[in-house]
């Protein structure tokens, strides 16, 4: 089939170089997001989606908009049978969806109905599920809410950041994404509407969502920080400024107060609503990410200060 890819980041890379790959389909175009400023110099960069097409030698769309009439133009003229996505980042509309004659589908990284939304690893870690994984669906108007063609699952574990089950899921979510449109090609696929029972959402992670409750208990403190990891960052603030946290470890131990540290030779304990927890990097504003224990010695971490 005469595909365009829509995707932006870099975990829709692994679904576009195995279509790209397939031997079966070909790949005229992608679509992606606008350039935009990234880095601490903020630069404006192609999305990692844009770079690889780029190398492919395949043609670039970024309208600002999927409603942009001269982007709907041209992608009649390119007359794909389908749109696979990955992570696009842009609503499309109606006059859009209808254009392929397979329509759009969509690598999700859930197992839908659950999480639906624009961050379902983050979500599911969160959460403290075993089990999470990826589905393809065909999208329609209402949020990931089209009926499902497959999934594959993959098990969550006790130190998995959002980023290591991200990186598992896109490499196997590229391999269901391509057996999704094979068997779409193919007219063996038949997609199945979601159920009504077990619908969950999960929003769009902002960094006041990443910020640190160590009033909650050691664990929902442990799933928060890897939830957040590698991005937006979990923090918490000490003396006054804030500090990046990567992921922590509960352990047992004498109770600290809430966000109360405990710098030991080996080992920087930070209280919580019920064990401490062990730090692992820390990030203080302006700095390198840095072993907790050699931050607490930079800044002399005095007796009953406190995280917050």
């Amino acid at each position: 089939m005469r595909l365009v890819f829509a995707g932006t980041p870099a975990p829709a890379l692994p679904s576009l170089r195995a279509l790209l790959e397939s031997g079966r389909h070909e790949v005229v175009a992608v679509v992606t997001r606008p350039d935009a400023p990234a880095g601490r110099g903020r630069h404006v960069v192609r999305s990692p989606v844009a770079a690889l097409a780029d190398e492919r030698g395949l043609e670039v769309l970024t309208p600002p908009k999927a409603s942009d009439p001269e982007f709907q133009a041209r992608l009649r003229a390119l007359a794909p049978d389908c749109c696979p996505v990955v992570a696009f980042g842009a609503l499309l509309p109606q006059s859009a969806l209808d254009i392929p004659r397979h329509g759009w589908v969509n690598l999700h990284f859930s197992l839908l109905p659950a999480w639906r939304g624009a961050a379902p690893v983050q979500a599911a870690v969160r959460a403290g599920d075993e089990i999470t994984g990826a589905s393809t669906f065909r999208i329609v108007k209402a949020m990931d809410a089209g009926p499902v063609f497959g999934v594959v699952t993959e098990p969550i574990q006790d130190h998995d950041t959002a980023g290591d089950l991200l990186d598992r899921l896109a490499v196997t979510g590229a391999k269901l994404l391509v057996s999704t449109v094979d068997g779409i090609g193919d007219g063996a696929l038949t997609p199945v509407e979601q159920p009504a029972e077990g619908v969950s959402y999960a929003p769009k992670v902002t960094v006041e969502d990443a910020r640190v409750d160590f009033t909650a208990p050691a664990f929902a403190v442990d799933r928060l920080v890897r939830a957040m990891t590698p991005e937006p960052g979990a923090w918490a603030e000490f003396r006054g400024a804030r500090v990046k946290l990567g992921p922590v470890t509960p352990e047992p131990g004498d109770a600290l107060a809430a966000g109360e540290l405990s710098v030991q030779r080996k080992q920087v304990l930070a209280g919580t609503g019920t064990g401490p927890v062990r730090l692992g990097d820390v990030q203080a504003q302006g700095k390198k990410r840095m072993p907790a224990t050699d931050w607490a010695r930079g800044v002399r971490v005095e007796p009953g200060e406190r995280l917050s």
